[in-house]
């Protein structure tokens, strides 16, 4: 009797049910993608001869330049 209980739980919870009308969170997605490229290009405004420097610098030290 325990094994077939135990086959019925693990049946029952191991079957993949389809989502019930779940879409995700687009607005949401696209929001975050839309601020992140905005910080980018905000940073990269302000920072871009610093960041292009320290590029410059981390591969000479690799190069042995």
């Amino acid at each position: 009797m325990s094994l077939l209980l135990t086959r019925l739980f693990l049946s029952l919870v191991l079957t993949p049910r389809p989502a019930a009308k779940e879409r995700g969170d687009v607005p949401g997605w696209v929001l975050i993608t839309v601020m992140t490229a905005g910080l980018v290009v905000a940073i990269w405004g302000f920072a871009a001869t610093e960041l292009r420097a320290m590029l410059e610098r981390a591969l000479n030290s690799v190069t042995g330049k």
